[in-house]
């Protein structure tokens, strides 16, 4: 974070409020083992691990069911690769005592959540976002599911705050997840002005109408719906940044609504509550309030209040309650021969099970960001930011020293460090930390051994 390697999040918000407050809160990821584990994956890895030490409930999965689904991986080479990811995670410094490890396929509760979770999802969407079509095998699609059912599965005994670490090119995932979470929940809370519902784009519009209700109310308290319609209707001046739809559209609603009063309110929307529920809520909700066949509008909450209120009520009558989930953005590391990082390209990529002689070789062969000659070098400095080499600095071998990685960023941009000798520093720390990796590897397979992780296949 410091380093902006993770460089934006969605609704980390939450997240953070709980870490600052002591309040639970969860990380999760999963590896999909196509291959070893190699040092991108300790970006991540890293993530999980960091969270753990700031209290979360750290979950690491591995991914086998999609692994199979997707990739077509077999069940054996699955198995070769699925200790290796949860050795390096160990040897770094995950928690197991204190963390949750599992697999996909040898997780029931998951299952079983991801088939509930598969009755809020639509083909059109998976159509939109991952490109299936009529020629998609079913269980490629249920491993979709499956994903769902991972990211929401922290919150399956209690509701909470969860952060999952991707790459951006996994937005679209985050975003199916969070309409699914939102999907099961009994109730939706909104701010509302009036009896008629009027949508997200259009409800900034009436906010401001009603704040600017003495420009236009006749005597005192609220104003007529009514009466801000023509007081929109003659332009002024507040409808401007708005589509000229979404204006006639606001127009047209507090038109219907008449002599009703614009009053600003919190809405309870009935989804898919049981008859308990929607009445427990009633009970509820202190101060004034309205209720309706489909929702209920109170009128002395704020809509923090109004939320946690909603939760807990579904939570006492058995929904899920879940939590929209957050997530945090990092950069992809680039090859050691340019271009994207892949499992599937050994040059491209130093596994965290190379030998460290291995190691250090590929960190020597690697492209820079280096100038054609010394002497350009000196001149003109080096191009830090396209420098592969000077990623491993950042994201590996600096380690926590921020003053060590930004004085070799500072140094190869103003031409005092040459590609050799940076190349040599790095190659060095490589080795060094491979070794200490692999060592550390040795020492938690006891650790593993201990666990209840289903490491082999009981699948043919």
């Amino acid at each position: 974070m410091r380093r902006a390697i993770i460089f934006g999040h969605r609704d980390y918000r939450r997240v953070a409020d709980a870490m600052r407050n002591d309040e639970p809160f969860a990380a999760l990821s999963g590896f999909m083992p196509t291959g070893d584990p190699h040092i991108g994956h300790k970006m991540v890895f890293d993530e999980i691990i960091w969270h753990q030490q700031q209290g979360a409930d750290a979950y690491a999965l591995i991914a086998d069911l999609e692994a199979h689904a997707a990739r077509g991986l077999t069940w054996d080479e699955i198995d070769d690769h699925s200790e290796d990811y949860l050795l390096s995670l160990l040897a770094l410094g995950f928690d197991a005592d204190d963390g949750t490890l599992y697999r996909q396929s040898a997780n029931r509760e998951l299952q079983d959540l991801a088939f509930e979770l598969g009755a809020e999802a639509r083909f059109s969407e998976f159509e939109a976002i991952y490109g299936f079509d009529g020629e998609t095998d079913v269980s490629h699609m249920q491993s979709v599911v499956t994903q769902m059912a991972d990211i929401l599965y922290p919150q399956l005994e209690d509701s909470k705050p969860t952060v999952i670490p991707v790459g951006p090119d996994q937005d679209p995932h985050m975003r199916l997840a969070r309409d699914i979470a939102e999907r099961t929940r009994y109730f939706k809370v909104t701010e509302a002005y009036a009896s008629v519902a009027f949508d997200d784009d259009e409800r900034p519009l009436v906010a401001a109408t009603y704040e600017a209700r003495e420009q236009y109310a006749d005597g005192e308290g609220a104003p007529r719906c009514g009466e801000a319609a023509d007081w929109l209707r003659d332009d002024p001046g507040i409808t401007g940044g708005h589509d000229d739809e979404v204006v006639a559209g606001v127009v047209e609603k507090l038109d219907n609504a008449g002599m009703e009063p614009l009053r600003p309110r919190i809405r309870f929307f009935d989804r898919q509550a049981t008859e308990a529920a929607f009445e427990a809520l009633i009970d509820e909700i202190r101060g004034e309030k309205r209720v309706f066949e489909g929702h209920i509008d109170a009128f002395e909450l704020d809509r923090e209040t109004a939320e946690d209120l909603a939760l807990a009520v579904e939570v006492d009558h058995g929904g899920y309650g879940f939590v929209p989930p957050s997530s945090i953005y990092h950069r992809f590391m680039t090859g050691l021969t340019g271009g994207k990082m892949s499992s599937s390209i050994p040059a491209s990529h130093i596994s965290l099970l190379d030998d460290p002689e291995d190691g250090y070789d590929k960190v020597k062969a690697a492209t820079t960001g280096g100038r054609e000659t010394a002497e350009k070098q000196r001149e003109l400095g080096g191009e830090p930011d396209k420098c592969p080499v000077y990623e491993l600095y950042a994201y590996l071998l600096a380690g926590d020293d921020d003053e060590f990685a930004q004085r070799v960023y500072d140094e190869c941009a103003g031409g005092e460090r040459l590609c050799g000798g940076c190349k040599e520093e790095a190659a060095e720390l490589m080795e060094g930390f491979l070794a200490d990796h692999q060592e550390k590897r040795d020492e938690a397979r006891e650790v593993l051994a201990d666990l209840d992780v289903q490491l082999d296949s009981e699948r043919v």
